[in-house]
């Protein structure tokens, strides 16, 4: 059987996807001066215990059980522990953004970015939470936001530049959780918000995944068609699920090139 390549399928997917997926966010404060998309905390929130507020690192210690219990309840999360760790990255993201003003900090993980998303449903919880680690309200912002002003904005971080700052404040390197497709496995749940406005199109032996906009996502063998029709026209479903006579490897492995572009999310 002809194994999906889920590399081979990324590199497609990167130069042609566009629009069409899901972006993902980067951080903006409200501090007067500062560029509306920017990750930026105003000078006063990045004093250690400044005007007797606690310092940024303390928001590491903040627990929102209601916020854990949510992610489960909602299958965003697989675990109590889980959601936990999804949590700590996403305090981890708000502190690192916080404490480094040089530079605009971009959200690489969908999941990590969903569970900040939820945080901030809890309106006067999270209220509450920024104001009293970071001493105004963290904005949860579009990274294809309008930007204005532009000569007066920080450059945006690289991912690798993303990398070392995190170990160089937390003292290890990014975790899994950070890779959405690492994630995955036979029982792992994906979201399509795609779903129904996919279409494939048949190039010979190979399938084009096209979207609605007529960029094409993804390229591969058509030993998976049933499986990408399957994901064309479904909402939300298991890995396992996928028909078509894949093996686990090859079934993980066409959910990670999907998961890498931003057609699916992982669930729960």
């Amino acid at each position: 059987m002809a194994t999906v390549s889920a590399c081979a399928a990324f590199a497609s997917v990167r130069a042609t996807a566009g629009s069409a997926v899901p972006s993902a966010k980067r951080l903006r404060s409200d501090g007067s001066g500062r560029h509306p998309h920017m990750a930026q905390a105003t000078d006063e929130s990045t004093k250690d215990g400044a005007g007797g507020a606690p310092s940024p690192l303390a928001a590491l210690g903040f627990e929102a059980p209601y916020l854990v219990e949510r992610l489960v309840k909602h299958q965003l999360a697989a675990s109590v522990d889980e959601a936990d760790a999804l949590f700590d990255e996403v305090k981890k993201y708000l502190v690192l953004a916080a404490t480094d003003k040089s530079r605009v900090w971009d959200m690489y993980s969908l999941r990590v970015d969903e569970v900040w998303h939820q945080f901030i449903l809890y309106t006067a919880q999270y209220s509450r939470f920024c104001q009293s680690y970071f001493g105004h309200y963290v904005h949860h912002a579009p990274n294809n936001a309008p930007r204005s002003g532009a000569g007066s904005a920080a450059p945006v971080a690289s991912f690798a530049e993303f990398c070392v700052r995190y170990r160089q404040l937390f003292g290890q390197s990014l975790p899994d959780v950070w890779y959405d497709e690492r994630s995955l496995a036979p029982d792992r749940r994906l979201r399509n918000a795609l779903a129904g406005k996919l279409t494939i199109r048949r190039q010979g032996e190979t399938l084009d995944l096209v979207a609605d906009t007529g960029d094409i996502l993804l390229t591969i063998n058509d030993i998976a068609g049933d499986a990408l029709a399957f994901i064309a026209r479904s909402p939300a479903f298991y890995v396992r699920e996928l028909p078509g006579g894949l093996d686990d490897e090859e079934k993980v492995g066409l959910a990670a090139a999907l998961v890498e572009s931003g057609v699916l999310r992982v669930a729960g």
